[in-house]
C-alpha cells in the first residue's frame, strides 16, 4: 500500500486578514499564483463566494503536458480562519489541503498543509521520489514567490 505525504509551507503576509482571505478564498485566484508551465484553468463558472460543499473543476497538465480532469470540494470553510478543499477526481487517491490564516503582528501568517497519496501502490511511491515530491515542492515554492511579489 502507497504511503500518505505532507507538504508544509508557512508564509508571512504583510496585508490585513481581510485582504488575504479575499485574494485566497477566491477560486479565481488560483490561476494567479500557479505556475504557467501547468496550463491550469478553472472549468467552474459563477463560483461566487465560498462556502462548505462548493464544487470546482480544473483542468491542469503536471505531466509531459497531457490535460488531467481535476476536482475538488471546499469541505470545510471557518471565515478569516481557515478552508479545506479535497479532491473528489483527479490525479490523487487522496488529497487534503488545509488553508490556515492567523493574524500575526503587521499581518497575517499563512500555512499551507497538504496530505496526499498516489495510486498505483509501491509504484506511486516511487513516482513520489522520482518526481512528485519535487514538482509539488516547486508549484509551492513559485506559489511563495508569487505571492510575495502580490502582496
Amino acid at each position: 500500500m502507497s504511503k500518505v505525504y505532507n507538504l508544509k509551507t508557512v508564509q508571512f503576509l504583510p496585508i490585513s486578514i481581510e485582504k488575504a482571505w479575499a485574494f485566497f478564498s477566491s477560486p479565481v485566484n488560483l490561476s494567479k499564483i500557479t505556475p504557467d508551465k501547468l496550463k491550469f484553468k478553472i472549468l467552474s463558472e459563477n463560483l461566487g463566494v465560498m462556502y462548505a460543499g462548493q464544487v470546482i473543476e480544473y483542468k491542469v497538465h503536471p505531466i509531459l503536458g497531457i490535460p488531467l480532469y481535476w476536482m475538488t470540494e471546499i469541505t470545510h470553510v471557518e471565515h478569516h480562519k481557515f478552508f479545506v478543499d479535497e479532491q473528489r477526481f483527479g490525479p490523487y487517491t487522496m488529497w487534503h489541503h488545509q488553508h490556515h490564516f492567523k493574524v500575526v503582528k503587521d499581518g497575517v501568517e499563512m500555512t499551507d498543509l497538504v496530505h496526499y497519496k498516489l495510486p498505483f501502490w509501491f509504484l506511486g511511491d516511487i513516482a513520489n521520489t522520482l518526481f512528485v515530491k519535487a514538482q509539488l515542492k516547486e508549484i509551492f515554492d513559485y506559489r511563495f514567490k508569487k505571492v510575495k511579489e502580490l502582496f
